[in-house]
C-alpha cells in the first residue's frame, strides 16, 4: 500500500530527498550550540575572560545562522516535495477515475471519490511534509542530544533514562486508538459531501418546494455528525501532548534538583548543567515530535488507505487485449441478454433479452418507469456489461472492440443532459473536437438548435456556465443532440432526449434524423408514442422484459400495453 502511494512522488524525490540532509545541517548546529554556551559559562563568564565570551559568542551567533539558513532551505524542499506529491497523486486518481466503468462509480459513489480527491490527499500531503522533515530530525536530534548529555554526565543522563520508556508506553497506548475513529470520521465526511453535492444541483427544486429550512436542518445535522466524529477522534489524539509535557516537566524539575546538589558538591559545572537542561529539552522535544509524527500518521492512514483503495480498483469495463479497432455497421443484436446491477442473477434488471436490428434502423423503446429502458440500451456501448448472453454490434460482440472505437461509434444523449463550463461551440466540440464551423451549424440546425442559438448575443460563443445554468431544459437537450450528433455515430441513442421540447420540435428533430441519418441506427426511448410512433419497429418493455415488437399500426392491435398508453395520451390530447 505504502509502495503504491508513495511511488507517486515522482520527479520530487529528489526535493524529499534534500530535505533530510539539510535537516541533518540544521540539528548539528542546533546540538553544538549548548557545548559552545557551557564553554562560554565555565570558561569565559566564570574566569571573568571578556575576549573569550566575545569570540564564542560570535561562533554562536554564526552556528545559529547557520542553523536558520538550513532550517529554512529544508522548509522550502519539503513543501516542494509535498505539494508536488499531492499534485501527481490528484492527477493519478482523477485519471483512474476516468478509466471507471459506471459500476466502479457506483462502488465508491461521487460523494465519497469527491472527499478521497480533496480532502484526503489534504491529510497525505501534510503528513508527508511532516514525515520528510521530523522523521530525519527528530531521531538524529534524539541520538546526538543523548550522546552530548551521556557524554556530559553519564550519572544525571539516567533520569531521562527512566522517563522515555514511560513516554513510549503512554504515546502507543493512546495512537493505537485513534485510526478508527479517524477512519469513522472520514465516513462522516463523504455524508456531508454527498449533502452538499445533493443539495448545490437541485437548488432549483429545494427553492421550487420552499425547502430550505429543511435542507439547512438536515445539513446541520450532517455537520453536527462530521463534528461528533472529529471530537471522538481527536480527544484521544490530543491527550498525547500534556502527557508529554507532564514527562517532560518532571525530568527537567529532577534534573534541577539532583544537578544543583552536584554543582554544590563540586561533581559539575554551571555551565555544564545548563546545556544538560538544554540537552534534555531537545531529548524531550524530539520525543514530542515523534509523538506527533506517529498521529498525523494514524490520521493519515485511514485516508491513505481510502486512496489506495481508488488506485488499485480494476475497472470493470477495458478494452481486450487483442481488440476489434473498427464497427462494421451499425447493426445490433441481444442474445439471450440478462443484466443485473447487482450481478446477482435473483434479482435482474433485464431478463432473456432477445432482438436483431438491422443497420440503420430507427427502433422506439417504450415502457413504464422502471421498465429497464435505459438499462437495454447502456450495454450497447459497454457502460455495463450483459450479467448473461451477449450484445453484438456490428457482428461482433461489443466485449471484443477497443473501448475508445466503441464509444465513438456510439453516440448517446443520455436522460440527465450534461453541458460543461465553457461556450455552446466548447461544448458542442465535446462530439467531434476537429469539427468544422459548417460541422457544427449543420449538427445544431438538425438538432433544431441553430435558431436559439443565433439569438444569443454571442451565438455559438454564449458562455453556458456551470452546468448549462443559463439555457432551459429544451435548449439544453437541443445542444446535447447536436453535440452526439456530431460525432457522426453509427449508433445514435436518444435517451428520453425530447421530453422538455414541443412536440412541434419534437418532430422536425425526427424529420432531420430521418433525412440525414439514413445510415444510422437510431434508438428512440420516449415517453410519447407521437416520439416513436415513425419509428421502423418500436419495443415495447415491462418489468426488464421485450413484450412486443412491431410498428404502430402493429402494436396497436397485439399490444395491450402500447394500446393503453395511446389511448390514455390520445384521451388527453383530445380533451
Amino acid at each position: 500500500m505504502y509502495k503504491t502511494v508513495f511511488s507517486y512522488v515522482g520527479k520530487y524525490k529528489k526535493q524529499a530527498i534534500l530535505t533530510p540532509i539539510t535537516i541533518m545541517g540544521e540539528v548539528a548546529m542546533e546540538v553544538l550550540i549548548p557545548y559552545v554556551m557551557a564553554n562560554i559559562i565555565d570558561k569565559g563568564v566564570n574566569k571573568g575572560d571578556v575576549g573569550y565570551v566575545a569570540k564564542m559568542g560570535g561562533v554562536m551567533v554564526c552556528m545559529a545562522i547557520v542553523s536558520l539558513f538550513f532550517g529554512a532551505i529544508a522548509g522550502r524542499f519539503s513543501a516542494v516535495a509535498a505539494v508536488g506529491f499531492a499534485k501527481n497523486l490528484r492527477g493519478a486518481m482523477f485519471r483512474k477515475v476516468q478509466e471507471f466503468s459506471f459500476s466502479n462509480v457506483d462502488k465508491f459513489s461521487t460523494a465519497s471519490l469527491t472527499t478521497r480527491l480533496t480532502t484526503d490527499v489534504t491529510n497525505l500531503q501534510n503528513a508527508f511534509m511532516m514525515f520528510i522533515r521530523m522523521a530525519f530530525r527528530a531521531p538524529i536530534m534524539l541520538i546526538f542530544a543523548l550522546i552530548m548529555a551521556i557524554r556530559m554526565n553519564g550519572k544525571l543522563s539516567i533520569v531521562f533514562l527512566c522517563v522515555i520508556p514511560l513516554i513510549i508506553i503512554g504515546a502507543a497506548l493512546i495512537l493505537s486508538n485513534a485510526h478508527p475513529r479517524f477512519k469513522a470520521m472520514l465516513a462522516k465526511y463523504d455524508d456531508m459531501n454527498a449533502k452538499v453535492q445533493e443539495n448545490l444541483i437541485g437548488i432549483r427544486t429545494v427553492k421550487a418546494f420552499v425547502r430550505e429550512d429543511y435542507e439547512k436542518k438536515k445539513f446541520n445535522d450532517n455537520t453536527e455528525a462530521v463534528r461528533k466524529a472529529q471530537v471522538h477522534a481527536e480527544k484521544l489524539v490530543i491527550l498525547s501532548m500534556p502527557l508529554m509535557q507532564m514527562f517532560m516537566y518532571i525530568t527537567i524539575i529532577s534534573i534541577v534538583w539532583f544537578g544543583s546538589h552536584m554543582i554544590v558538591g563540586g561533581t559539575m559545572e554551571l555551565g555544564d548543567l545548563t546545556s544538560f537542561i538544554t540537552y534534555v529539552g531537545q531529548i524531550l522535544m524530539s520525543l514530542m515530535m515523534l509523538s506527533f509524527l506517529f498521529m498525523m500518521f494514524i490520521i493519515s492512514r485511514a485516508s491513505l488507505q481510502r486512496i489506495y483503495e481508488v488506485l488499485i480498483e480494476k475497472p470493470e469495463i477495458v478494452s481486450p487485449a487483442s481488440s476489434e479497432k473498427e464497427v462494421a455497421d451499425g447493426s445490433v443484436s441481444f442474445r439471450n441478454v440478462s443484466f443485473s446491477y447487482f450481478k446477482d442473477m435473483s434479482n435482474l434488471a433485464l431478463e432473456k433479452i432477445n432482438v436483431d436490428i438491422k443497420s440503420g434502423e430507427t427502433i422506439g423503446i417504450i415502457g413504464g418507469t422502471g421498465s429497464s429502458k435505459t438499462s437495454l440500451v447502456q450495454l450497447i456501448p459497454r457502460l455495463y456489461d450483459a450479467t448473461d448472453g451477449e450484445v453484438l454490434v456490428g457482428g461482433r460482440n461489443v466485449k471484443e472492440y477497443d473501448l475508445d472505437a466503441l464509444r465513438n461509434n456510439v453516440a448517446m444523449v443520455l436522460q440527465k443532459n450534461v453541458l460543461f463550463s465553457g461556450t455552446i461551440k466548447e461544448n458542442l466540440k465535446w462530439g467531434n473536437p476537429d469539427a468544422t464551423d459548417d460541422e457544427i451549424i449543420s449538427a445544431c440546425k438538425s438538432a433544431c438548435a441553430h435558431d436559439f442559438i443565433m439569438n444569443f448575443p454571442d451565438g455559438y460563443e454564449t458562455d453556458l456556465g456551470q452546468g448549462g445554468v443559463n439555457v432551459s431544459g429544451g435548449q439544453k437537450q437541443r445542444i446535447c443532440i447536436a453535440r452526439a450528433l456530431l460525432k457522426k455515430p453509427k449508433i445514435i441513442i436518444l435517451d428520453d432526449s425530447t421530453s422538455a421540447v414541443d412536440t412541434a420540435t419534437d418532430s422536425s428533430i425526427r424529420t432531420a434524423f430521418r433525412e440525414n441519418l439514413a445510415d444510422t441506427t437510431t434508438f428512440i426511448i420516449a415517453q410519447r408514442i407521437s416520439s416513436v410512433q415513425d419509428a421502423d419497429r418500436i419495443i415495447v418493455m415491462d418489468d426488464g422484459k421485450i413484450t412486443d415488437i412491431g410498428t404502430h399500426e402493429e402494436l396497436l392491435i397485439t399490444s395491450a400495453i402500447y394500446r393503453e398508453v395511446y389511448e390514455s395520451q390520445q384521451k388527453g390530447a383530445d380533451e
